[in-house]
């Protein structure tokens, strides 16, 4: 069952689009069973019919706090309003226990995503009339991505898969994380403080970001709460491979950032040369590495996003 909530607009937050390209916001809820998940849009204001674009957040916070952030005196952060105003319908949720969604006992793990995703795109199909969207995951959203495309092919177009992982062979991030595997087990939450959100910019190469960007998501998250899941940690630390690239038949972009230590490239190419479609590209951004849309390197990452979203039209 999915519920709208409450909505309200925004106005130009950007300072250099006019009037007439506002962004408008909206906020709305879907549930699934007891728990209600928080489901966010952005569009230009008066827009007619747009692609939809989903979202999709990785394990460490939500996806209004990464997608839609504010950083004092740094414009231009916001992923959702940076393809509204590329005339894209954008639309993220938070996942079970993260964000202004329910807190539960639940690890949320990477089980749960296409659940998640199901009742979440049910509130944005009802909004719109349409009937399937694009998608765009990170890191572990990029895992959420590709179950849910391989659940519900009928509903996704096209799948970007960012700072994605296969089956974490190498992976310097993971070997790293499964020092730590016997404490994500013992428990369904995580505690988080200031210093583990900068660690998450500056553990693969310090100075892909801009300062002040660690410190704006920290403030974000740590106001709506200390901890987050731990499925997705425990999922990728012992679980691996959790996707079939032969099941996953609409065009895939794999996007790998340089430095980015969540996966080797040759697992990530492994994964790519088993995709059930041959209307796959894999790109590496230079420069960038686990984040790549709060990068300094950003806009090169959103040109190859976009080229891919809006590819010309086919013959054969």
């Amino acid at each position: 069952m999915s519920i709208i909530g409450r909505t309200g607009v925004d106005t130009n937050m950007g300072g250099t689009i006019g009037a007439e390209q506002r962004i408008e916001a909206e906020q709305h809820w879907a549930t699934k069973g007891d728990v209600r998940l928080a489901v966010y849009r952005k569009r230009l204001a008066g827009a007619g019919d747009q692609p939809i674009l989903f979202l999709v957040h990785g394990s460490s916070f939500g996806g209004q706090g990464g997608f839609d952030l504010d950083v004092p005196g740094k414009p231009g952060y916001s992923f959702m309003e940076e393809f509204a105003r590329r005339g894209f319908d954008v639309w993220t949720m938070d996942f079970e226990g993260y964000g202004r969604s329910s807190r539960t006992q639940s690890n949320s793990n990477l089980s749960m995503a296409a659940e998640d995703l199901r009742v979440a795109t049910d509130v944005v199909f009802e909004r719109t009339g349409k009937r399937s969207a694009m998608f765009y995951g990170s890191s572990s959203g990029a895992l959420r991505a590709a179950l849910f495309g391989e659940a519900h092919p009928d509903r996704v177009e096209r799948v970007i898969l960012d700072a994605f992982v296969f089956t974490g062979e190498g992976a310097p991030t993971l070997i790293k994380r499964r020092e730590r595997l016997e404490e994500w087990r013992s428990s369904h939450i995580r505690k988080v403080d200031r210093a583990f959100f900068h660690s998450i910019f500056n553990r693969d190469l310090p100075g892909t970001s801009e300062e002040g960007i660690a410190d704006a998501l920290a403030d974000y998250e740590l106001a709506l709460g200390d901890t987050m899941p731990t499925g997705t940690y425990l999922d990728m630390c012992a679980n691996l491979p959790v996707v079939t690239p032969e099941k996953l038949a609409c065009p895939v972009m794999i996007v790998r950032g340089e430095h980015d230590g969540i996966a080797t490239e040759q697992d990530l190419l492994d994964y790519f040369a088993r995709l059930g479609t041959n209307d796959r590209r894999f790109v590496v951004i230079p420069g960038m590495a686990h984040v790549s849309y709060l990068s300094k390197n950003r806009a090169i990452f959103f040109q190859a996003m976009e080229e891919f979203l809006r590819p010309p039209a086919r013959t054969l």
